[in-house]
């Protein structure tokens, strides 16, 4: 006798991309999980505008399905913004306020460090220009001129 009771494939991959979603939800406050969403996707597609190479590929691998759809889908700038750079065109092109939009930042940022890792996470910011450092949590370092 079969079962009725089928399993999705992709529900291991919802389920992950809605565990990050809840983590981002917690850590921004945000009201419900469709904001928190918002700020995943708007963030994300951010970072996807500025991450190449192979760190743009192992964050992909990393992040749950959705997440990584959506980092991938964007096609990187010419020009790498710095993270204040990157926290006043996501304003520009959401309407919101650069607080609201460095909150939005920060929020995505710490979940996507916990899926990248210290190691990965080192190496993405090192090929980041300034600023971004902060927006993921960490200290901007800066060496002596």
């Amino acid at each position: 006798m079969m079962s009725d009771q089928r399993v999705p494939l992709q529900q291991p991959h919802a389920r992950a991309y809605e565990q990050m979603l809840e983590k981002v939800r917690y850590d921004g406050a945000y009201p419900t999980r469709e904001r928190a969403e918002e700020a995943v996707r708007m963030v994300l597609a951010g970072l996807g505008r500025q991450l190449t190479g192979d760190e743009r590929v192992e964050l992909a691998a990393r992040l749950p399905l959705e997440a990584a759809r959506i980092l991938t889908t964007q096609v990187p700038d010419i020009q790498p913004l710095t993270g204040w750079a990157f926290v006043k065109d996501l304003a520009a092109r959401t309407g919101a306020s650069l607080a609201t939009t460095r909150w939005d930042a920060g929020s995505v940022f710490s979940a996507v460090a916990a899926h990248a890792g210290p190691d990965l996470l080192t190496r993405i910011l090192n090929q980041l220009p300034s600023g971004y450092a902060l927006l993921f949590g960490r200290a901007e370092l800066s060496t002596a001129a």
